[in-house]
């Protein structure tokens, strides 16, 4: 229990004169109302300080500058949606204690003070937008709102009187509601439906008299007006609302049009810091307190009624102020009400100033966010309202695993990425150091040998920037065929290239094959002693990489933040190594990564942090069925499909959950898109290439990001890293692990254990063949196409979410082949209107590969295999000329590995040969 519930038993309801979304969504305001706060009044001020000062309507106000809306528009949006959320979280109180409080108050314009119809009109619109029962209008009492109040409460619209100074001024605002009240009754109204409270401004009164006092030597009135003022006007209220006329619709449920005690907050330092409602209580009263005030009441209040006792003295305050020449309901009342009506058209004035500030801003800075979700928005904002609610950020921030899942396994561990951009950035000169050293030592190529999240960034990097004069060209080889193994042989020149051997485990053996086939490549083009100089380890503390870089005395050995999950290490040495090779300033990425984390860190709600909301679109969009993330890219940044695809999908693709990035897709025709996307599109400023449809756009729901420079993929990658995560909360998920990888690893390393034995890897039964491809899984058919056919007719579903079909080729990665197989894709997305991605293996198995497993089991899975012309040996050992196995038996047994854990998923697979 709390002062304020004192005082609510002393029949005074205290409001709290603030209002700002972060307050709202963050569950303060909820903790103000269990402390019991029982309605909020806002004012054009309070909106100014909260619109102009804060950026927690940033995301918001962005959306709406892009969408066209003007000024006058994108106020409206903010303050209803602000007033919306505050009075649906008044809803319960208003409820229960029978419609006396839990009120919400908004003002008409205030420019419309000495407009009736204006105002009358303004104040239906509000109402009628807001369609909530304990939402107040706030309208001025001067002689042109007194019509419009009666007019109002005549048709059921509560309220809140506001700019009264005097009694004199009271009068015409309480028989303006009584009329009001008859009116309503005359037409059927409920009266018990209809409430209002009439604002007397408090301290106002205070400072003007106080000032006029000055020089007259009556120190003993000073801080005295405006109580008693408040004490007289209760008197009045008292009188009014009581007698026949009254007792006529109080026998309907008519209550009394409260007295409420406005500007409490004291201007005089003084003066007590409660003044204004320590001698302000009595029954049928409101006071509205500011934070300031609000908070001192709550610590130091005197909650026992005061005011009644008072009123004689209060009389008599007002005859000796006349006495000594100040009229305080008279010329000091007619003052204030004029200046008052000027202080809210200024600020109003001012807010809209500052809103289109922002709005030519906005549209002038084209890089931003912008989202057109449709319906889906309100699923949207109240998941990013409960994230607020659950202070999710801060507790992300703070490495609280149980955002995420109970226990900390695979959590606590996993979120280094948040902070590895000062890290790496800590370490810059070191890495610039060894860059200039492998320049100065001849090095003109580099060969990335790694799989997953330690080839995607470098690959991006490279593709997004090119090479730098004088750096080395960097290609990215994470392929096990063959044909790739031997074609990237032919192209180096062992003397002028440096191997970069990067895996986080140490041990994926696709890097540690590919690995001891260049090191004798290298050994036996070179004097074998100095191997070592050509090779550069990325790895973790204590792997076997490691420790193998010490033996074979690697050039240098780069150690990474242990608390990064492959996918997540863009940002840290995995990412940045590689890109400072070819000549990206690593300093300027990481600052752009590092402003990314600061602004998702320091939002003060959930939609003003970009990461988050991306997140939380993700997820809800995700939940309602349009589970495919359709990302275009402009096409210097269309590497970062790869990358962002095997984040989301190796994050997300778990416990039958799952969203399917659909990268590198090209634009279909708009009917080839069913109602299972959604898309997602990073476009560079300046950047006019026709990406997708304007029909597209309209039918589904969409993200627009924009950046101004290929350096800002530094706050992309960290924005994205952030959004995945959330996404995974949303869908109930540890978006860290991926408990299925590993299912066709434990398949491929036990057939490759057998063939080791036997000399063989396990057959499989064809269902056909047929013009030299055999086909392979449950089909009947006579020939390929109606094998084709048939498999495709598991998609000719209408339920949501639709399958989708993944092209697996486990074939060497050629211009030629990628053109056929985006070719196949096409019309499989056209005819079938199914999502389709094209993947190499063994690659995807680090990327989209859990996903294929984790979710749903929607997808149908085309393999493609060969039997390579040529093969290569993969040594035992590095140095060794031994070798118990070839690339061709590995990336067959990762094809077949592959296929029995899809199948032992429950996953339909078509394996063609």
């Amino acid at each position: 229990m709390t002062r304020l519930h004192d005082l609510a038993r002393q029949g005074q309801s205290a409001w709290f004169d603030f209002i700002r979304r972060s307050f709202t969504r963050t569950g303060e305001l909820q903790h103000l109302i269990d402390s019991g706060v029982r309605g909020v009044t806002s004012n054009p001020s309070i909106f100014e300080k909260a619109i102009g000062g804060s950026d927690d309507y940033d995301a918001d106000f962005r959306k709406l500058a892009h969408s066209g809306a003007t000024s006058g528009d994108i106020y409206n949006a903010l303050s209803l949606k602000d007033i919306a959320e505050a009075a649906d979280l008044f809803r319960a109180l208003y409820d229960n204690c029978a419609r006396m409080d839990g009120f919400v108050s908004i003002e008409v314009s205030p420019e419309l003070a000495h407009d009736t119809d204006g105002t009358v009109a303004d104040a239906r619109r509000i109402y009628a937008a807001l369609a909530r029962p304990n939402i107040m209008i706030k309208v001025p009492g001067t002689p042109a709102g007194i019509p419009a109040i009666e007019t109002l409460i005549g048709e059921g619209i509560n309220v809140n009187v506001t700019l009264i100074f005097s009694t004199s001024q009271y009068e015409p605002v309480a028989l303006a509601y009584i009329a009001g009240l008859e009116r309503f009754a005359a037409n059927g109204g409920d009266l018990t439906k209809v409430a209002s409270v009439a604002s007397f401004f408090v301290s106002r009164i205070d400072t003007l008299v106080d000032k006029r006092l000055e020089g007259k030597a009556r120190p003993e009135l000073m801080g005295k007006a405006a109580i008693a003022n408040a004490q007289v006007a209760y008197a009045r209220f008292q009188e009014l609302f009581c007698g026949p006329r009254w007792d006529l619709l109080e026998a309907k449920g008519a209550r009394v049009q409260r007295p409420l005690w406005a500007s409490t907050g004291t201007k005089n330092p003084a003066y007590p810091d409660t003044l204004y409602v320590d001698r302000l209580v009595a029954p049928d009263t409101v006071n509205t307190l500011p934070p300031a005030t609000l908070s001192a009441v709550l610590d130091h209040g005197e909650t026992e009624p005061s005011l009644v006792a008072g009123i004689a003295a209060g009389q008599a305050t007002l005859v000796e102020l006349i006495a000594a020449g100040i009229d305080v309901d008279g010329e000091v009342a007619q003052e204030l009400q004029p200046d008052g009506v000027k202080l809210f058209a200024d600020a109003f004035r001012e807010l809209m100033k500052v809103i289109e500030e922002k709005r030519v801003r906005y549209l002038a800075d084209a890089p931003g966010t912008t989202c057109a979700l449709g319906s889906y928005e309100v699923a949207v904002d109240r998941a990013m309202a409960r994230l607020d609610t659950e202070k999710a950020l801060s507790r992300i921030w703070a490495r609280d695993h149980t955002v995420f899942q109970p226990e900390p396994a695979e959590v606590v561990n996993r979120l280094g990425w948040l902070q590895v951009m000062g890290e790496v950035a800590a370490e810059a000169a070191n890495i610039d150091a060894f860059v200039e050293e492998v320049r100065r030592a001849g090095y003109t190529r580099a060969l990335l040998l790694g799989m997953g999240g330690s080839s995607l960034a470098p690959e991006m990097f490279r593709r997004t920037f090119g090479v730098a004069p004088g750096y080395l060209d960097l290609e990215v080889l994470d392929s096990t065929s063959p044909a790739a193994v031997q074609a990237a042989s032919e192209r180096l020149n062992p003397a002028t290239t440096l191997f970069i051997v990067a895996t986080k485990s140490g041990g994926t053996v696709e890097t540690f094959s590919l690995f001891k086939h260049f090191y004798n490549f290298t050994a036996e083009a070179l004097p074998r002693e100095r191997a070592g100089d050509h090779f550069v380890a990325i790895t973790d503390a204590g792997s076997a990489l490691a420790e193998l870089a010490t033996k074979l005395q690697f050039r240098k050995t780069f150690l990474a933040n242990p608390n990064i999950g492959g996918r997540y290490s863009a940002l840290s040495h995995f990412g940045m190594v590689p890109a400072a090779l070819v000549g990206v300033d690593i300093r300027r990425l990481l600052a752009s990564g590092s402003a990314s984390a600061t602004m998702n860190r320091g939002a003060t709600s959930a939609a003003a942090a970009p990461g988050v909301a991306l997140g939380v679109a993700m997820g809800e969009l995700a939940l309602a069925g349009r589970n495919k993330a359709t990302i275009m890219l402009s096409p210097q940044l269309a590497s970062f499909g790869d990358w962002a695809e095997q984040l989301i999908a190796e994050s997300t693709g778990k416990a039958g959950m799952g969203i399917l990035p659909v990268a590198d897709e090209g634009s279909l025709d708009d009917a080839a898109y069913a109602d299972d996307r959604f898309f997602v599109t990073l476009r560079l400023a300046g950047d006019s290439t026709r990406l997708v449809s304007e029909a597209v756009t309209a039918k589904h729901p969409s993200i627009t990001i924009t950046i101004a420079d290929p350096y800002d993929l530094g706050g992309q990658i960290f924005e994205w890293e952030f959004a995945t995560a959330i996404a995974g909360q949303r869908l109930g998920i540890n978006p860290f692990d991926q408990p299925n990888v590993e299912s066709a690893k434990v398949v491929t390393r036990k057939m490759m254990a057998d063939f080791q034995a036997t000399g063989h890897l396990p057959e499989l039964s064809p269902a056909l063949v047929d013009g030299g491809v055999t086909v392979f899984g449950d089909v009947e058919a006579k020939d390929l196409a109606a094998a084709l056919a048939g498999f495709l007719q598991h998609g000719d579903v209408t339920d949501l979410p639709l399958p989708y079909v993944a092209l697996q080729a486990y074939l060497p990665p050629t211009e030629a082949t990628t053109s056929r197989l985006q070719k196949i894709r096409t019309h499989l997305e056209e005819s079938r209107r199914l999502a389709a991605t094209v993947a190499y293996g063994p690659r995807f198995l680090h990327s989209t590969g859990q996903l294929h497993k984790g979710d749903a089991g929607r997808g149908l899975f085309i393999q493609f295999v060969e039997h390579p012309a040529t093969d290569l040996p993969i040594p035992d050992e590095a140095g060794s000329e031994a070798s118990s196995i070839t690339f061709g038996t590995l990336i067959a047994a990762q094809s077949l590995g592959d296929c029995q854990a899809l199948l032992d998923a429950g996953r339909r697979v078509l394996r063609l040969d």
